[in-house]
């Protein structure tokens, strides 16, 4: 009998008082840090004269930088915390005011890189927080208050971007008002972050290297898949709204109802999921994001749009976070390299899912075509995901289970 991923859990009282000043410096490093760019770009595409090539050079710069700063962690493990996220957060402000500064796709696409790269330092350093000690009954409830900072991060900047289109601002402008707001996240999140307790300890470089378990690479290679899958619409779909809807008044809501399902998803699917092991909350999440990007490919209506916004907004973190539990729970003390495995998939396939698309570009497929490929390609990797086999399956346990009940 396997051990869901999702077992019945509540709110505890506290939970949110310890997990904002993390959710805060989330919003900033992965809101801004990782997805300003989605918002800014059908601005930044009309001023310049960009194209969609040039956008997906400049995306990738930016999941190139996160895939570095990731690996960065592994090869030199962070030993100071605090500092490490002070300096992480205080480059992602600076790296976006920066971006009216250039005015070259290879200028900006540095300066995205570099921002990709403090975007990922930053959420390390957040993940080993642990704003609760391990055991706290407001673990469960924190983490996914904390993890929430995410999607509010990205919808704050959707409406940001919003407001800012609404006044005709440009898009220098609006990269000067995200920066300001990154660095206004971050110093709202600095002093609750001092007043807990010192972080825990990234581990040591020189523990013995556990070995990873049969199933992880083939994990690794799903959850590679869905990078390059979601990312598509990640990057693109405020883009898409606005050749469906040229009026930002409403294609602009795209992106801010994105973040606000990301965030909620957090919050309720722990809930909705019960008694579900964590690969099947994997599966069902992929299936429901490739019918949202399959529904803006087929349906040209700002109704599809916000459709897929909802549909993928809401799947991209259950995802995120059932993949890593299935890669944990399987490894078991190998849990460190295995999630490294898994993240450097990730991004991985972050950077491959806009090149893609830039390729498709040049031959003279659109964005309809890229998405419904994106969505077939998300829907072959759930049914595949099913037959990965691992260890744990081969002795006659679930993988889900660390302990194979």
């Amino acid at each position: 009998m396997s051990t869901p991923a999702y077992p019945l859990s509540s709110t505890r009282p506290g939970a949110a008082r310890m997990a904002w000043p993390a959710a805060l410096a989330l919003a900033a490093a992965m809101g801004i840090g990782r997805f300003a760019f989605t918002p800014v770009w059908p601005l930044m595409a009309e001023e310049s004269g960009l194209s969609l090539a040039q956008g997906g050079w400049l995306a990738s710069a930016n999941y190139a930088g996160y895939l570095l700063g990731a690996l960065a962690a592994i090869v030199w493990p962070i030993r100071r915390l605090r500092g490490a996220l002070a300096a992480s957060l205080a480059a992602v402000a600076a790296l976006t005011l920066a971006m009216p500064l250039l005015d070259s796709v290879a200028g900006w696409s540095l300066l995205r890189l570099a921002a990709g790269y403090a975007s990922a330092s930053a959420f390390i350093c957040v993940a080993a927080w642990r704003p609760v000690p391990a055991g706290d009954p407001r673990e469960a409830a924190a983490s996914a208050m904390t993890y929430a900072g995410v999607g509010a991060g990205i919808a704050l900047t959707g409406l940001a971007c919003l407001a800012l289109m609404a006044w005709n601002i440009g898009a220098d402008r609006t990269w000067l008002a995200l920066g300001a707001l990154a660095l206004a996240l971050s110093l709202a999140a600095w002093p609750g972050l001092s007043r807990q307790a010192p972080p825990a300890r990234l581990p040591s470089a020189a523990a013995p290297a556990a070995k990873l378990p049969r199933g992880i690479g083939g994990l690794a290679l799903h959850y590679g898949v869905f990078g390059v899958g979601y990312i598509i619409p990640a990057t693109f779909l405020p883009a898409m709204a606005k050749e469906i809807f040229p009026d930002p008044a409403i294609f602009g809501w795209a992106w801010p109802l994105f973040g606000l399902a990301a965030a909620l998803s957090c919050l309720l699917v722990p809930r909705l999921a019960r008694g579900r092991d964590d690969r099947q909350v994997w599966r069902g999440a992929q299936v429901l994001m490739a019918a949202g990007m399959l529904t803006v490919a087929g349906w040209h209506h700002i109704a599809g749009v916000i459709l897929a916004a909802l549909l993928v907004g809401g799947t991209f973190m259950v995802i995120t976070q059932a993949g890593m539990l299935t890669a944990r729970r399987l490894a078991g003390a190998a849990a460190p390299r295995a999630a490294a495995v898994m993240t450097a998939a990730f991004a991985a396939g972050q950077i491959l899912g806009p090149l893609l698309a830039s390729l498709a570009a040049h031959w003279g497929a659109g964005l309809p075509d890229v998405l419904a490929a994106s969505a077939a390609l998300l829907a072959l990797s759930a049914w595949r995901l099913g037959k990965v086999t691992t260890d744990r399956d081969g002795a006659g346990h679930n993988a889900s289970d660390p302990r194979g009940r």
